[in-house]
């Protein structure tokens, strides 16, 4: 089954962060009810992949300013019938930051989290997309130094952030738990 590697990596994810048990849990019983869980059509919700992305010396992340959602976010995305999450993870960072050398520093997630994507309609009132989970599991690179970062159309802004600017432009617990999770580590700058 194509998404056994999943299912055990959430066991695993369990094993590391047993109070997380509850979250793991739940994208579990996705997985295993939802044949379709790595399609952007399947509802109540969907797998998806991110990464914070940290700096070669470990002093930033990157972020970038999604557009639909309006809010500063770390780059990742649907699976579209991709059962191997790592990499849709690193097409997400390489699609959203122009990122290409990135080192996958745990081949296993190091968050996970659950959270509603609201509806969105037009202009007119019409509905674009219901309201849906996303399932997302998210993993830790690190960046090779000198490379730029490429603003996709998916985003308003894309930029390195140190612990303390992140702590400006975000308050979402989600940001914050990765942040506390894999650093940037604050430092007096």
């Amino acid at each position: 089954m194509h998404r056994q590697p999943l299912l055990d990596m959430l066991k695993q994810y369990v094993l590391q962060h047993p109070d997380e048990a509850d979250v793991a849990e739940r994208i579990g019983q996705l997985v295993t009810n939802s044949p379709e869980c790595f399609e952007r059509h399947c509802r109540p919700g969907h797998i998806t992949a991110s990464a914070w992305v940290l700096s070669h010396d470990q002093n930033h992340c990157v972020l970038v300013h999604h557009r639909k959602l309006g809010r500063w976010l770390q780059p990742g995305g649907h699976a579209d019938s991709d059962s191997d999450v790592v990499a849709v993870a690193r097409r997400e960072v390489e699609e959203e930051t122009g990122l290409l050398e990135l080192e996958l520093v745990l081949s296993q997630p190091f968050d996970i989290d659950v959270h509603r994507i609201p509806s969105r309609v037009d202009s007119a009132g019409s509905l674009i997309e219901d309201a849906h989970d996303h399932h997302d599991l998210r993993f830790l690179f690190r960046a090779a130094a000198d490379q730029q970062l490429i603003l996709s159309e998916e985003s308003n802004d894309i930029r390195w952030f140190s612990c303390q600017e992140v702590l400006e432009v975000t308050g979402e617990e989600s940001v914050l738990r990765m942040l506390r999770k894999a650093g940037p580590e604050a430092n007096d700058e």
